[in-house]
């Protein structure tokens, strides 16, 4: 079996089962969750052949930063709850793989411990109610070097979780929640999720930071068109794990729409949710993503091996992702086009 394939059992033997459900649960029903995977199963490649992959190349850049393959860490909360390095751990581990690592504005560590551990890293950021939170997480953010701002633009209200007994949040310790803000200074409504933005928001964030703006939760032409329009740098292909709105589209049947919507303007597109393998990271790629994230096998390798299990799970698909590059004759993944692959 692959090691990757035993991320989840080994994780599952380590944390508190409340934790572990929440890493691996979807919203509601679970539907959208239980198919992510399947969905990328759905693409069949036509490779070229007598081509010269001889020398394969995985490396390429994302927003200009450098890293040595597609796969990037996707923001997640609660990684204390994992490893007690927490979100420090992860960075150690993703700069080691060479990649770059989405930091949830929900981080249990600073950002300033984060930006050490060495990592490249993004800052994914809930706009508040009271945007004055945002602003002073923004600020705090720009000052460890975050090199990207990535809005999350899918949960104007999180999305059901259907849990029958103790939950996560009777485990949580102290400190291991929003440690890049003093709750104490907010009421709760200022501490909610704000659920009237508009793209006017992308414009602001810009703004606040000098830093490209990412959208992350979009599955549709229109609203990708939307974004980049007001000025969105990129945007994540994502149905947030399917623990938003349950039934969402499979992102790997949402992204060739996306893709096509925004051919020409310069934004970049990344895609996440069930992405396993490395020809996974493949059909993505040849679909027209630039990178890929992973959230869930970032956070099972963190549990099981801490910073090193990290290093090992992204190692692995990018070994993989190169393995499947000389499979389906092309050496580089610039060079990949969407006729190399097919939907069955």
């Amino acid at each position: 079996m692959r090691w990757i394939d035993g991320l989840e059992a080994a994780a599952a033997e380590k944390l508190p089962e409340a934790v572990y459900r929440y890493f691996r649960q979807g919203s509601a029903g679970g539907l959208s969750a239980g198919e992510a995977t399947a969905a990328w199963s759905s693409y069949r490649f036509r490779p070229r052949v007598l081509t010269d992959v001889s020398t394969i190349s995985t490396g390429t850049t994302v927003l200009g930063t450098p890293v040595m393959g597609p796969v990037l860490v996707a923001p997640t909360t609660l990684q204390r709850q994992a490893d007690p390095d927490g979100e420090a751990a992860m960075s150690a581990g993703v700069a080691a793989a060479g990649s770059v690592l989405g930091v949830s504005s929900n981080a249990g560590t600073t950002f300033a411990d984060i930006g050490a551990a060495g990592a490249a890293w993004w800052l994914q950021i809930y706009v508040n109610r009271n945007r004055d939170i945002t602003k002073r997480m923004l600020d705090a953010a720009v000052a460890a070097g975050a090199r990207a701002v990535v809005l999350t633009a899918d949960t104007p209200v999180v999305g059901r979780k259907e849990d029958d007994g103790p939950t996560v949040w009777d485990a949580v310790q102290p400190g291991h929640l929003r440690a890049n803000i003093d709750e104490s200074l907010y009421t709760v409504d200022d501490l909610a999720k704000a659920d009237d933005l508009t793209p006017d928001v992308i414009g602001w964030l810009r703004e606040q930071t000098g830093l490209p703006v990412v959208v992350k939760g979009v599955l549709r032409a229109d609203d990708a068109q939307r974004c980049v329009s007001a000025g969105a740098a990129g945007l994540i292909v994502s149905n947030h794990g399917g623990r938003q709105l349950d039934g969402a589209i499979a992102t790997a049947h949402a992204l060739p729409e996306v893709v096509d919507a925004v051919a020409g303007t310069g934004a970049e597109v990344y895609v996440d949710g069930g992405i396993r393998r490395g020809e996974h990271v493949l059909a993505a790629l040849a679909l027209g993503a630039r990178a890929v994230f992973v959230g869930r096998p970032a956070l099972f390798a963190l549990s099981a091996g801490g910073a090193a299990g990290v290093t090992r799970m992204l190692t692995e698909l990018t070994e993989e992702f190169a393995h499947a590059l000389a499979l389906v004759g092309v050496p580089d993944p610039e060079q990949l086009t969407s006729d190399l692959v097919t939907r069955v």
